[in-house]
């Protein structure tokens, strides 16, 4: 299949509670650095014909906003935690103005918590002006958006599983602290990878710095970006410094093309 010219841009790059941290005074939390002001994270993938974007933060409506983006086809999710999911709603304003439904695509584990959280966008008697929304359950099975081809890859989340995107050469990846190899297999051959990297102390379900780093090494990905940064893991300038010269962290705005 022909892979589209894809131009991705980092919506945020933040963890759950994003940077700087309510009412945290720590160096990272208070620089003055833009690279260190973190949004819940997600991405918006472009085509020349297609436009979508991977979770809705609570972060979604001012992610939109900063970037004028007056066109969505779909939204794909990654799991259902509630900073993946929380902006949902706000889709409203591209119904608005397309006069139809969004395209929002899950697998079971993640439309279970779609239909709880947003039950009155999915009731039988919905109140006007409710997010219009048009469910399609996926698996492990590739599927075209658009002309944008997507590889769903499972990864986890602690127990959790949840799943990353392969949209032609390029890999998102967040919300995992462990990959299986049958998994990774789907991964190698990116020309650039997305990996998340909370911060340096181990934890319970998310990868480490050092983790992600050796990970991406061993997929021998030329190209690699960290995302879903805790304020824990340091400042940007300064953990950029002690990365390989073809990994670095990730930020809001930050621009890709391939």
């Amino acid at each position: 299949m022909h892979n589209p010219t894809l131009n991705i841009e980092f919506l945020g790059t933040g963890t759950s509670s994003g940077v700087p941290m309510i009412a945290c005074d720590c160096a990272v939390c208070a620089s003055t650095d833009k690279k260190d002001k973190r949004l819940r994270s997600s991405i918006l993938v472009q085509s020349a014909h297609t436009s979508l974007v991977v979770d809705t933060t609570p972060d979604f409506r001012y992610q939109m906003l900063r970037i004028n983006n007056r066109k969505l086809d779909a939204v794909l999710y990654t799991h259902p935690h509630k900073d993946h999911l929380a902006g949902l709603d706000d889709i409203r304003a591209y119904n608005y103005f397309t006069k139809k439904p969004m395209n929002i695509y899950a697998n079971t584990l993640t439309e279970e918590a779609l239909r709880r959280d947003y039950y009155y966008a999915f009731s039988d008697t919905r109140y006007p002006g409710v997010p219009e929304l048009n469910m399609i359950t996926i698996d492990s099975q590739p599927f075209l958006i658009g002309d944008i081809p997507v590889m769903p890859v499972e990864v986890l989340h602690y127990k959790m599983p949840v799943l990353g995107f392969r949209f032609g050469d390029f890999t998102y990846i967040t919300d995992a602290n462990r990959i299986e190899e049958n998994e990774k297999e789907k991964i190698k051959g990116s020309k650039i990878l997305v990996l998340n990297a909370l911060r340096k102390e181990p934890h319970l379900s998310h990868f480490t710095l050092q983790e992600a780093v050796e990970l991406a090494t061993e997929l021998a990905i030329p190209e690699v970006y960290f995302t879903h940064i805790s304020h824990q893991l340091g400042k940007h300038i300064d953990i950029n410094a002690e990365l390989p010269p073809h990994m670095q962290l990730a930020y809001d705005g930050l621009q890709l093309k391939l």
